[in-house]
């Protein structure tokens, strides 16, 4: 009984690593990307692509990683 806590636990801990992870990682990406825009306006359609696609990248990783926690 205790095993079966302290594995949902472990789970929990890191599906939220995870999130967190993911979260501070697309808001780093946002504010960089706005800096770009701000820098150079021109360029704002592709900077908005790059970070659109990374940011996705990262969505697609932290899932993974729930799952994995979730599973394991």
């Amino acid at each position: 009984m205790e095993q079966a806590q302290a594995a949902i636990s472990l789970a929990a801990i890191g599906a939220g690593l995870a999130v967190i992870g993911a979260g501070l990682g697309i808001g780093r990406i946002g504010g960089a990307a706005m800096e770009a825009i701000a820098r150079q306006p021109e360029a704002a359609n592709k900077i908005q692509l790059a970070m659109i696609i990374s940011a996705a990248l990262i969505e697609g990783v932290a899932l993974f990683a729930v799952v994995a926690a979730i599973i394991a």
